[in-house]
């Protein structure tokens, strides 16, 4: 009945363990030990588990020595601190616990690792063991106190604090990094972890150091302890000679005090080489094996004077001597490498000149979107100066996203001597789309047409609207605002002109990767409307004509899932990608009108005559670029002249937009024709508009004669 009882027990356990889910048994095995460690402070241990013990945490204190070497950085150890906390109350919890034993015992103490440390690694036996033994323990104890706990006590409180105060510019010089197109937002968003993280280790291990200054002192204490209360109990207790007791709880005491000791000081060890580890990118070993290996020069001077040394009468030769030929034997070793190592580069070279030659698929793609500096124009995206206009380029690409719908892939900043110092130049695939010239330390004051007092400074033009500018000082900034100029700085110019390139030339930028990215994003949350959308016969690249023609009018495509349903709608029924167009709009037909309308909610219009209008869609031809109206000559030449005047019109009652409205079949065939000429020119149609929207005509587009 017994044994069946036993067996059902054992079954209940195993089943109760198996039901335990594997991601947490670290978890209970953790803390299962901080609970045993925290009662072997109370509870009485036999000498084998005492032993047992005592041999774990020597080998734990070794491996964590060993894991801080082989640690490329100090943060990857993070648990470190945390620890270092454990490994002391451990370690005291064992030196209590031995403390116990001696004093009960006495002679008869039998713990093998205490034993083995009193008398095998002090070497010697008798008094002369105990004087050698206390001599290295008093040794053991002044180097840790005095060494190396001070040493990284003080490092700690160094690290944290310049590490707290370098925080800000790190921040800065990834923020910077990301504007700049070098990261990614996912590696801006990991690098600014890990710094976090980094903080808050150094903050821990300013405090962690702290255990490992009170452990020595305490580890003193109980040695002294052990030694006076063996010495009390032996004498008064088990009525021992004070020369026997002082025999056997003297050895005691130093054997307890070295096995506890020797972790502390492999502990101790751990804590000042993980806090004078500088960052890198591989191990300690590694480092000092790359580092000490740069100079072969420097072994073949300290070849020479060892040898110089191994000649002087009373120094060992048999040692110097040697030990000359062995560091000539690493400079000749070394010397052969360096010269390896420079010839490779060279071979590297030549082979990549001549497979550049007949190899071309290793041409780098050109950047969707680049902004050129000239020397002069540096500073504006130096980190050390506040970098100001990288964080001006961070946002603007945000603003782009949620006003046009378009992610501006990285925008890549370089340098470009052959501009003039203080010119820059936007380039779009290589193709230069933009250019404009600053003035550093000068503000730009541009005259909106209503200002009230001229203020002096040199003339010049604005880049983005090619309106008249004053270039003027910081004197004379506050009087331009008052003024009634518009007072940028050149941060701010090359921001707005770059918001206006984007808008511009957004379909350019506009590609099947950015297109395909797009999908991939929405189909997290509409994978239906991808998945139908990509089965449509129009297929990838008619989606990305169709929002190019978007983009190519201003029209926001942010309302993506609106798009890509009319287009699955439309898709299965026509590839004409023009009048899937056109019912995209039509589908966002509210965002379009409420776009351009004024704050009364009112679209000020011309409409077209019905004669011209026909005229329009009777001379459509469909070419490879998409359709276009072939008019006459003379017929385009008169419809020109009123627009013209239409525009005019518009620019002086002060409208915002110069709106056309006209039938769907002329719409396209209407911006088409008017591209170039008025290229802010608004098509609508008339299925695009709004019951919430009122509209007032301007009047008719006519023919003149």
């Amino acid at each position: 009945m017994a044994d069946a009882g036993r067996v059902t027990n054992t079954g209940l356990l195993g089943r109760l363990w198996s039901g335990v889910p594997r991601s947490n048994i670290p978890n209970i095995m953790v803390a299962g030990s901080v609970v045993v460690g925290v009662m072997m402070l109370l509870i009485p241990l036999p000498t084998f588990l005492l032993d047992t013990l005592m041999a774990f945490n020597l080998t734990m204190s070794l491996i964590i020595i060993l894991m801080t070497l082989y640690n490329s950085r100090a943060a990857e150890f993070l648990s470190f601190p945390t620890i270092l906390l454990v490994t002391t109350v451990f370690g005291l919890a064992l030196n209590i616990s031995s403390t116990r034993l001696i004093l009960a015992q006495g002679q008869k103490f039998d713990g093998k690792m205490i034993r083995a440390f009193s008398s095998f690694v002090v070497g010697s036996r008798g008094n002369e063991g105990l004087v050698i033994g206390f001599i290295i323990f008093v040794i053991i104890i002044a180097v840790q106190v005095l060494v190396i706990t001070k040493g990284s006590t003080r490092g700690a409180e160094v690290a944290a604090r310049f590490n707290l105060d370098a925080m800000p510019q790190k921040y800065m010089g990834i923020d910077a990094e990301f504007s700049a197109g070098a990261i990614n937002e996912e590696e801006a968003g990991r690098r600014k972890r890990e710094l976090q993280k980094e903080s808050e280790f150094y903050g821990q291990m300013d405090a962690a150091a702290k255990f490992v200054s009170g452990n020595v002192k305490v580890g003193i204490l109980i040695t002294v302890i052990n030694i006076l209360g063996g010495l009390i109990v032996g004498v008064s207790l088990h009525n021992e000679g004070w020369q026997g007791a002082l025999g056997t709880y003297v050895a005691f005491a130093i054997g307890d005090g070295l096995v506890s000791q020797f972790p502390a000081l492999l502990i101790s060890t751990a804590t000042g080489l993980i806090i004078t580890r500088a960052t890198s990118d591989a191990s300690f070993g590694a480092d000092l094996s790359d580092q000490f290996s740069r100079q072969h020069t420097i072994y073949w001077i300290a070849s020479v004077f060892l040898f110089f040394m191994g000649l002087l009468p009373g120094f060992p030769a048999y040692i110097f001597i040697p030990m000359s030929v062995l560091s000539g034997m690493l400079a000749l070793s070394m010397g052969r490498k360096a010269g390896v190592k420079k010839a490779e580069p060279a071979k590297a070279a030549a082979e990549h000149t001549q497979d550049a030659s007949t190899d071309f698929s290793r041409v780098a793609p050109l950047d969707p979107l680049s902004l050129e500096l000239g020397y002069g124009l540096v500073p504006l995206v130096d980190k050390d100066k506040g970098a100001e206009l990288l964080n001006r380029v961070t946002h603007i690409r945000k603003e782009t996203a949620l006003d046009i719908g378009l992610v501006v892939p990285k925008i890549r900043i370089i340098d470009n001597m052959r501009l003039d110092t203080f010119e820059y130049c936007f380039k779009i695939k290589g193709v230069e789309v933009g250019r404009g010239s600053l003035r550093m330390g000068m503000y730009l004051a541009i005259n909106p047409g209503k200002v009230r007092e001229e203020v002096t400074g040199e003339k010049t033009t604005e880049p983005t609207f090619g309106a008249p500018a004053l270039w003027i000082t910081e004197d004379t900034r506050e009087k331009a605002d008052r003024a009634g100029y518009i007072v940028v700085d050149p941060p701010s110019i090359i921001a707005t002109h770059l918001t206006e390139i984007i808008k511009k030339h957004a379909a350019e930028i506009l590609g099947r990767q950015e297109l395909q990215a797009i999908l991939n994003s929405l189909e997290k949350d509409y994978p239906a409307v991808v998945e139908e959308v990509r089965k449509s016969p129009v297929g990838l690249g008619g989606i990305q004509k169709i929002l190019q023609n978007l983009l190519k009018e201003r029209v926001s495509i942010r309302n993506m899932v609106e798009v890509l349903e009319t287009i699955a709608d439309y898709g299965a029924v026509t590839k004409d990608v023009s009048f899937i167009t056109e019912k995209v709009r039509q589908a966002l037909a509210r965002q379009i009108c409420f776009q351009y309308a004024d704050d009364s909610k009112t679209l000020h219009m011309f409409t077209i005559m019905p004669k011209l209008e026909q005229a329009i869609i009777d001379s459509r031809i469909e070419t490879a670029g998409g359709l276009v109206a072939a008019l006459k000559p003379e017929t385009q030449r008169r419809w020109f002249t009123a627009m013209h005047n239409a525009q005019r019109l518009v620019l002086e009652a002060g409208h915002a937009a110069f709106i056309v409205l006209c039938s769907e079949a002329a719409r396209p065939l209407v911006r088409a024709a008017t591209a170039r000429e008025f290229p802010n020119l608004v098509a609508l149609s008339a299925l695009e508009l709004v019951p919430d929207i009122k509209f007032e005509s301007l009047g008719e587009i006519r023919l003149e004669g």
